[in-house]
């Protein structure tokens, strides 16, 4: 088995090592700073002898190197780098998940974490549960109040029957039996079980900022954070951001939550108003008889698209046809048909072709629209007059 460097000193980046095998793109060496990922965390890469490491895993107990193209010889000495600043952001964002995830339980005690993933391109949690913007708030402020008090954050190993282990944030039963229990402590504010790489002090984190939070459906709820350089530019664009807004609704920043949640619910309240007058619209349009055939149309304004289909569904269970044109920023047209003479594929398709628009469906019910509102009567009129031939 190889020295794993990494497991006591995250800061090595560069090491001499010998080439203990080698099978195609697969390296192994006596020793290694390459971080194999674990524990959320992706892992390391960088160069052996020139030659990029692009993956680096466990193989029963042996650390693989996937070096493609490489032509190392087993018993080589060779020097080897990690890729630092990759390495130290990725040290950055696995101690910022701690923090971050230790700051959101003191809010709420029965958070777990559900998965956790840390990447030079993402960093998140997923937790159990939904937060309020105010627990997130508080506890970004604790996270960046650890931050500025530069706390240690050390790493120690614990016997399974260690008494103090019922203090530390662990999952015992996926740690296999004989296998050492690393823990990393975050000054006297956080005990975890945690294998990976970490920086040493928390101002290095910089700064810690969550800028958005989205279900994970049935796993809970994703929260992602940045840290250091990435959190200042975040929170500058979205300071500016809501600066903007602020300005745009006309009202003060700490309003802003309150002005936009009644903004909301007018708008739900004219959703609905429009919904109401679209149905009665719909409603009170009497049909034209063809062939003995009722032939149901109108234009109306943009509205639950629910609602019209509904409509044009009512026409076709009573044996007729219906041509709906729905007018918004772009022009919404629904056919039905419950008259095998009137094809609602073939209509739609050779119409909305006339007018550059775009549709499709089955026989006795199709959609589709146009982009230009202006030419919605000529739509209308063409659809109807296209069913009215064919009921001729």
């Amino acid at each position: 088995m190889a020295d794993e460097i990494f497991r006591h000193d995250g800061y090595t980046f560069e090491f001499e090592a010998h080439v203990v095998s080698v099978n195609g793109d697969e390296v192994v060496l006596d020793c290694t700073a390459f971080y194999p990922g674990g524990g959320g965390q992706v892992c390391d890469t960088g160069s052996i002898r020139g030659k990029a490491v692009t993956e680096v895993f466990y193989k029963g107990d042996e650390i693989v190197h996937i070096v493609p193209g490489n032509d190392l010889k087993v018993g080589e000495r060779i020097w080897c780098s990690v890729d630092w600043d990759r390495r130290y952001d990725l040290m950055q964002g696995h101690t910022g998940e701690h923090l971050l995830f230790c700051s959101l339980k003191r809010q709420c005690p029965d958070l777990t974490i559900t998965k956790i993933y840390i990447s030079p391109e993402s960093k998140y949690v997923i937790v159990n549960h939904d937060l309020s913007w105010e627990q997130i708030r508080a506890a970004v402020a604790f996270a960046n109040q650890a931050i500025r008090d530069n706390l240690p954050v050390t790493k120690s190993i614990m016997d399974r029957d260690d008494p103090e282990l019922e203090n530390v944030r662990i999952k015992l039963d996926r740690i296999p039996e004989g296998e050492q229990i690393s823990v990393v402590a975050i000054g006297d504010i956080d005990l975890s079980a945690c294998s990976g790489v970490h920086v040493m002090e928390t101002s290095e984190l910089e700064m810690l900022i969550v800028d958005r939070k989205v279900s994970a459906g049935k796993e809970g709820v994703t929260i992602e954070f940045k840290i250091g350089n990435a959190a200042k530019d975040a929170a500058n664009n979205l300071a500016v951001t809501a600066l903007e807004i602020v300005d745009e609704i006309g009202c003060k920043t700490e309003d802003s939550p309150r002005a936009v949640a009644n903004m909301k619910h007018e708008l739900e309240m004219d959703r609905r108003m429009l919904k109401d007058a679209v149905r009665t619209i719909l409603s009170s349009v009497q049909p034209e008889d063809v062939g003995g055939c009722p032939v149901f149309s109108a234009r109306i304004p943009a509205a639950d698209r629910s609602v019209i289909t509904d409509a044009a569904e009512s026409a076709k269970s009573k044996g007729g046809v219906a041509a709906y044109v729905s007018v918004g920023e772009t022009a919404s047209v629904v056919l039905a048909s419950g008259d095998k003479r009137v094809n609602c594929k073939e209509i739609l398709g050779n119409v909305l072709k006339e007018f550059g628009g775009r549709g499709g469906g089955k026989p006795d019910f199709s959609q589709g629209g146009v982009q230009d509102v202006a030419v919605a009567d000529d739509v209308l009129k063409a659809l109807v007059d296209a069913m009215k031939k064919s009921l001729s």
